[in-house]
């Protein structure tokens, strides 16, 4: 069995190799920051606009899933259509299905086509990571921020994708830029 790209030859088999396997742990820190920039919002939060021609919280989540059924298109290949928000839940569950289905593709041995994993990363996988960051900002524009944690304490597992992410190992005891505080 020659070399696929993505995967090393081992024994006559092949194996997911270490860039694929970093690939599956930044999806599972995609969605950890996901669920943690959305946690205790409330659901005025997924309208909220921070002005003209700016995405919502709720365009952002359908965008970051277009952005990552692009990024599956290079192991099926075709074409992923535009996803448009229409409902909070569903479409929520479409990103994480999203996720869940990469991370498969990365598991398996489905070749990568015309790129690298290096550029699955540099490209539509940090897309999707900068939007979460401007979900985070658009929390604290809407005036409910979050609290700030030690990511790389983080309970960051690679085989979870879902919207059930684990709570803060490591949040940060003093939060400068938090809530006022009642006395």
């Amino acid at each position: 069995m020659g070399r696929m790209l993505g995967f090393a030859q081992n024994s006559g088999r092949c194996v997911m190799n270490e860039k694929r396997q970093m690939l599956r742990h930044f999806l599972a820190a995609l969605a950890y920051r996901t669920q943690k920039a959305l946690r205790d919002s409330p659901e005025r939060f997924y309208e909220f606009s921070a002005g003209l021609q700016t995405r919502t919280p709720h365009q952002l989540i359908c965008h970051m899933t277009n952005v990552l059924g692009y990024a599956r298109s290079y192991f099926i290949g075709g074409t992923f259509p535009s996803r448009q928000a229409t409902n909070w839940e569903l479409d929520l569950n479409a990103f994480h299905g999203m996720l869940e289905d990469l991370g498969k593709y990365l598991d398996s041995e489905t070749p990568l086509r015309d790129t690298t994993e290096e550029r699955m990363l540099q490209g539509p996988f940090s897309d999707a990571m900068t939007h979460v960051g401007q979900l985070a900002m658009l929390r604290r524009l809407a005036g409910f921020p979050i609290p700030p944690e030690d990511f790389i304490m983080a309970d960051v597992r690679s085989g979870n994708l879902g919207p059930n992410q684990p709570e803060p190992v490591s949040p940060e005891r003093i939060w400068l830029e938090g809530p006022a505080q009642k006395l």
